[in-house]
């Protein structure tokens, strides 16, 4: 199937999208019709990925957006209904992992900061969103492999993913049947979020081999999917989690 053009009309909100899985995502919904806010913590970020966007044909916008902010969340919102009128679709894909402590050794501050940007932002983005949804909207969150099982160097932030599994399905059912909600759960993507896993060789051949493919993902192949879950292709699916990691282990 030709999918070019299967996003026409739409409006979509990506965080955390200058670069990495948020970049890639954003340009594949833009790619396909839609036209495409992105948002980052700097304003040369976000200045230079509207510039590669608009490059290759796509509408976009750009909006400093710090998700731990509340003005910036605001702002995010009300300038894109501003341009805009609406908006269809939201992939939260904000998060931070700013420690490879183990649970009972991580300092509060830490705790909340994690919580904070890889939960918390996500429930509030769409409190301020919600109004503006239209019907058959689809809201995407960027969980991660790491939410079903969680390693010891990044084992909080695997439980903060983890709880992103339990808010779609609650949010799922809060939203139906207007709105569709659905997460997705990277395998191990080299961008820069994870190069501390995938730069070394033996680390990454050691993950290659845990997946049945024998390769680490591609930003590529997490923007298939959202964009799969952002379109009327997916549309009797809502409450799932759709794992992209090349058939690594996905069991809670």
């Amino acid at each position: 199937m030709d999918a070019k053009g299967r996003l026409e009309g739409k409006v979509a909100i990506v965080t955390a999208s200058t670069q990495g899985i948020g970049f890639a995502i954003a340009q594949r919904l833009g790619l396909e019709g839609a036209a495409v806010v992105v948002s980052s913590r700097k304003q040369k970020n976000v200045d230079e990925a509207v510039e590669t966007l608009r490059s290759k044909g796509i509408e976009a916008m750009g909006i400093v957006c710090h998700v731990s902010n509340p003005q910036h969340r605001k702002d995010l919102i009300e300038k894109t209904v501003q341009k805009y009128g609406h908006i269809d679709i939201v992939v939260s894909n904000a998060a931070a992992n700013p420690t490879v402590e183990s649970i009972l050794d991580t300092k509060e501050p830490v705790l909340d900061k994690l919580w904070e940007i890889n939960v918390k932002s996500s429930i509030l983005i769409l409190q301020d969103a919600s109004s503006y949804l239209r019907k058959g909207s689809s809201i995407i969150l960027i969980s991660s492999i790491a939410g079903y099982h969680p390693q010891a160097s990044m084992a909080m932030y695997g439980v903060t993913k983890t709880a992103l599994f339990g808010l779609t399905k609650a949010l799922a059912a809060e939203m139906s049947p207007d709105t569709r909600v659905n997460c997705i759960a990277p395998g191990f993507v080299p961008t820069h979020f994870a190069d501390f896993l995938t730069k070394t060789a033996a680390i990454r051949k050691t993950i290659e081999d845990r997946t049945l493919l024998k390769r680490l993902g591609t930003t590529e192949d997490m923007a298939a999917a959202a964009a799969f879950l952002a379109s009327d292709d997916s549309s009797y699916i809502t409450g799932e989690t759709l794992v992209v990691a090349g058939g690594m282990p996905s069991r809670l």
